[in-house]
């Protein structure tokens, strides 16, 4: 059984980026790459990295009108990247529309409050109850009427999402082994607890590429699960 963990390669360094995905090829599930690694390396850097031939989490956070988005995801033709993600406060056109124009095997996922955010900043961003957790439930509701393939929320929403949607498929961000440092993440778990929760894929960045051996970090998260 493949590994839920996928390593969150944010840099924009092509040849580093590519060094930590060969170090830890044979103890995860795949690899993440977000705007930052997308913006300086596009289609040509992202092949690079599948070349190493683990499936590609491509975190874009797509948000726009429908028809752009749609065409967005159009115009990433041949990546076929295993999971995609859009942001659900686009709205349910929008997600339906980024959905169709996903290739045939590629999970489109709805984000639902970014990691870095708490009630101070939902409450500033115009949601009046301030609530990540009462946020997380509404959007997910919604990414399930639009018929995507799942959300991306917290650990600590995870299992309100899954009772929500107990089919869908659950990207968990935020997520720091015992020991580890914060760093911008308001709201996180460990890899146990979220698997626990009902996450089905576990996005961990830091605690493994900043390790002085990667391989081994994940290795040792890993032998948490």
């Amino acid at each position: 059984m493949r590994s839920p963990i996928y390593v969150a390669i944010d840099t924009p360094d092509l040849a580093r980026a590519k060094a930590i995905a060969a170090k830890v090829k044979n103890h995860v599930g795949g690899l993440k790459l977000g705007l930052e690694f997308f913006c300086a390396n596009g289609h040509a850097g992202v092949r690079e990295i599948a070349a190493i031939g683990l499936p590609i989490f491509l975190d874009l956070k797509l948000h726009d009108i429908p028809n752009t988005v749609a065409k967005a995801v159009q115009a990433l033709n041949g990546l076929n990247p295993a999971i995609l993600t859009v942001h659900a406060a686009g709205g349910r056109a929008m997600m339906e529309d980024a959905k169709a124009a996903a290739p045939v095997g590629t999970k489109v996922v709805a984000v639902t409050v970014l990691t870095s955010l708490d009630g101070d900043d939902l409450n500033a961003i115009g949601v009046i109850d301030g609530d990540p957790h009462a946020q997380v439930e509404r959007l997910t509701r919604l990414a399930k009427e639009a018929g995507v393939d799942g959300v991306v929320c917290s650990g600590n929403e995870v299992a309100a999402a899954k009772k929500i949607w107990p089919h869908g498929h659950f990207v968990i961000p935020g997520i720091r082994p015992v020991g580890s440092q914060v760093g911008d993440q308001k709201r996180m778990m460990t890899p146990r607890q979220a698997m626990d929760a009902g996450a089905s894929i576990l996005v961990i960045g830091r605690p493994i590429t900043q390790a002085e051996d990667p391989d081994a970090a994940a290795r040792a998260i890993e032998a948490t699960l």
